[in-house]
């Protein structure tokens, strides 16, 4: 269970984001089914974080994850943005959890996953299209500062 401090920022975020593709036309909404996975990949950090069987090791990049979603100031500020700055937590949020089932059973992941779809295959799209997300420049600038 979410404490109450990540309840909220889950909800504002969802909140944020359905606001933001409802007012947005269909060209603008490229990424707006990636954009969609940011809450429910939050949750799933969190959840991960008081996980047993996830290494300690992978526990400090997942709260690095978390403290970088939290942020105001990353790479592509969601304050500058909006919801399209998600985009890179997205992209990083994959990057860690993909490291992570490369080590644990990645049943643990599918476990405590709470949205919608197979999240291993999603990792997998999210990652493949990170380049594409946010340019190859910035995307391979967060993995060498962030990680």
């Amino acid at each position: 269970m979410m404490d109450q401090n990540q309840q909220d920022f889950y909800q504002k975020l969802r909140a944020q984001i359905i606001s933001w593709i409802s007012q947005k036309s269909n060209q603008n909404q490229r990424w707006a089914k990636y954009i969609l996975l940011a809450p429910d990949l939050f949750h799933l950090l969190c959840k991960l974080m008081l996980e047993v069987e996830v290494p300690p090791s992978k526990k400090i990049k997942l709260a690095a994850v978390i403290a970088y979603f939290i942020s105001p100031l990353d790479f592509f500020p969601e304050g500058f943005f909006g919801p399209v700055g998600y985009l890179d937590d997205i992209a990083l949020t994959a990057y860690v959890l993909n490291d992570l089932i490369n080590e644990i059973d990645p049943g643990i992941v599918s476990r405590h996953w709470a949205g919608d779809g197979d999240i291993l295959n999603l990792l997998k799209t999210i990652l493949l299209n990170s380049d594409k997300m946010l340019g190859s420049g910035l995307w391979k600038k967060i993995r060498q500062k962030i990680l």
